[in-house]
């Protein structure tokens, strides 16, 4: 049975902030629906065994009609779900970073907004000084690249990015983080060399901007990744150990 651990504290639940445990149910048919969307590229469908988007989004909470700010979007692979999940009364925007030195952060669109298949998605080109201007949304989704804020060649203030999150968020706002993870007490230390980042370090530098901690997730870990490959390395890519984290910004 798949372990579910969800963090929800007194002081958490004194800020009105509900919590419903993945696994009480399958997941909802407007979310099976988006990842069964037939205009999604056969090579996302692929990926879809490995990356498990249904139970990623329903554990994530997002639903029909909310507005969706997704960070560095890279493919498109989420953010073609996401617009069939959130609806024709939601909308979500690709904040398409303007930043040079990497290339999962580079400043190119991925066409799905231009796809009429997708109507309710737009881009936003998005600097770190620019992030927090466009809101409020409900929602902001980033997967597998939050640990590109940390290479070091971007000389990024990912501190002060986490604050520029927290405002553009409605009070009970979400903001979700799926990542690669690197081995426990590491921090950053080996982001550059692997494209991963230390669970923990993230999660007190995201509650540093006032974000509470909410819920976590097993369902993307592997134990049998010792966390010492390049994310992208054959023996591993695809399968790597990835942490869900689930932030709320405070009603």
């Amino acid at each position: 049975m798949r372990k579910e651990t969800i963090v929800v504290g007194a002081a958490v639940l004194a800020l009105g902030v509900a919590w419903q445990a993945l696994g009480a149910g399958p997941v909802p048919g407007y979310i099976a629906d988006a990842v069964a969307n037939p205009a999604r590229p056969q090579a996302d469908r692929d990926r879809d065994a490995a990356r498990k988007p249904g139970e990623v989004i329903a554990f994530a909470g997002v639903k029909p009609g909310e507005q969706v700010l997704e960070l560095i979007p890279g493919g498109g692979y989420y953010t073609r779900i996401l617009s069939g999940v959130v609806g024709p009364k939601g909308h979500v925007t690709e904040g398409v970073p303007q930043l040079t030195g990497a290339p999962d952060v580079k400043p190119s669109s991925n066409g799905v907004a231009a796809d009429p298949h997708f109507s309710n998605v737009t881009e936003a080109a998005m600097s770190p000084t620019s992030l927090g201007t466009d809101g409020p949304v409900d929602v902001v989704w980033t997967s597998q690249n939050y640990h590109d804020l940390h290479l070091t060649r971007l000389k990024l203030d990912v501190a002060g990015i986490d604050k520029r999150v927290y405002a553009v968020l409605k009070p009970g706002g979400t903001f979700f983080i799926e990542d690669h993870a690197a081995k426990p007490g590491t921090g950053t230390s080996t982001t550059d060399a692997e494209h991963r980042i230390d669970e923990d370090f993230v999660k007190k530098e995201v509650e540093s901007a006032g974000f509470k901690l909410v819920g976590e997730s097993d369902i993307l870990r592997n134990p049998n990744d010792d966390h010492s490959l390049l994310v992208f390395n054959p023996a591993i890519r695809g399968h790597t150990d990835q942490f869900l984290l689930i932030f709320k910004k405070p009603k």
